[in-house]
């Protein structure tokens, strides 16, 4: 298995995230008594992740996930050990409008590459997980294959409380997968919304998936969202479905041209594709290539990733100080004390903040 990026071939698969965050196969599943009473060390997780053993990466997984002090501080030291092993793998985000057929396309873009040769991974980012714990079912039946596969690991979204502690979960997930040698990790977003944003700034590539319709292609989807893409896939190109794919591929390539050009110095392009015949699928991933060429030539890769990794940095420190601040007991009790104050209106929410911060 080729370590480079630029020479891997990419996997897509989603799978939302339902009950506990736990890979999709049976095997992991027989696999993980033997682990559920006795405490692992972060060198047998280690050693499990780098020799292929998928049990102990969905538990270091979950470890990660953790908000209990004494995990905290063992997926930290995990996280620091597994970093020297990480960094090769492509990292591809993907989204796209309601029943786009964002399942089928994964599973079947995944199974081409996994057929070429290549080890893939689907992390999905749900911001209904935030509330649910969990949502779309039908990922894990509708994408049977890939999720049963020996060469395909599947984890749907952490419930990580706020879509940033939901991102941040998923970079590490993404550091652990690599130092397993997978080879492409797959970033679904769950729907269009917040989360593109927030995918865009963890991956290399991003996939943003269309339907053709009645005329309205361009409408469904904000312009924010394609000003992210680097490739539009016009999907369910396929028997009557196939002028109109065609057509809207051209509405969507005209759109893009009133588009600033990007920093990389690449084209978006739009292509069409069928999840079902398998038509333009390799296509897709030669587009990837074309990609990884281009932003590797000419410095953007490396230098887009490091500005990722120093924007996680910014971040986590935003978020370490939010939740040690309101997490202190002193602050807790004078917050309800405050709350009191301004809902009978005695003082201002500014006025309170600026008193409360000055403690």
């Amino acid at each position: 298995m080729n370590s480079n990026p630029s020479h891997k071939k990419s996997a897509l698969k989603v799978n939302a995230g339902v009950e506990k965050p736990e890979p999709v196969n049976p095997e992991m599943h027989r696999k993980a008594g033997q682990f559920k009473k006795k405490k692992i060390s972060v060198q047998q997780y280690l050693e499990g992740i780098r020799s292929g053993d998928r049990t102990l990466l969905s538990r270091a997984i979950t470890l990660i996930e953790s908000t209990l002090p004494g995990d905290k501080e063992q997926a930290a030291e995990l996280i620091r050990l597994a970093l020297p092993f990480s960094g090769n793998a492509l990292r591809v985000g993907i989204t796209g409008v309601p029943g786009v057929g964002k399942s089928t396309f994964i599973e079947s873009f995944g199974l081409q590459r996994i057929e070429a040769g290549d080890k893939v991974v689907v992390l999905a980012i749900d911001p209904s997980s935030l509330r649910s714990r969990g949502s779309i079912l039908g990922d894990k039946t509708r994408m049977e294959k890939l999720s049963t596969h020996e060469n395909a690991f599947i984890r749907p979204s952490a419930s990580a409380g706020t879509l940033g502690g939901v991102a941040r979960k998923t970079r590490e997930a993404m550091i652990l997968c690599e130092a397993a040698g997978y080879d492409i990790i797959f970033v679904e977003t769950v729907g269009v919304g917040q989360s593109e944003t927030a995918v865009a700034q963890m991956v290399d590539f991003f996939l943003l998936l269309m339907l053709a319709g009645g005329g309205d292609e361009l409408q469904g989807i904000k312009r924010g969202i394609m000003e992210m893409a680097d490739l539009i896939v016009i999907n369910k190109a396929d028997g009557d479905n196939k002028t109109r794919a065609e057509q809207a591929r051209r509405e969507f390539e005209n759109a893009l041209h009133l588009f600033p050009p990007l920093p990389n110095g690449w084209q978006p392009q739009v292509l069409t594709a069928s999840s079902l015949t398998g038509e333009n699928l390799p296509q897709v991933w030669q587009k990837m290539e074309e990609y990884l060429h281009l932003t590797r030539q000419n410095g953007f890769f490396e230098k887009h990733r490091q500005q990722q990794d120093y924007r996680l940095f910014e971040e986590t420190i935003r978020q370490e100080i939010r939740d040690r601040f309101f997490g202190h007991p002193e602050i807790k009790k004078r917050l309800e004390t405050y709350r009191q104050k301004i809902t009978s209106r005695q003082i201002s929410p500014y006025e309170a903040s600026r008193q409360l911060l000055d403690f």
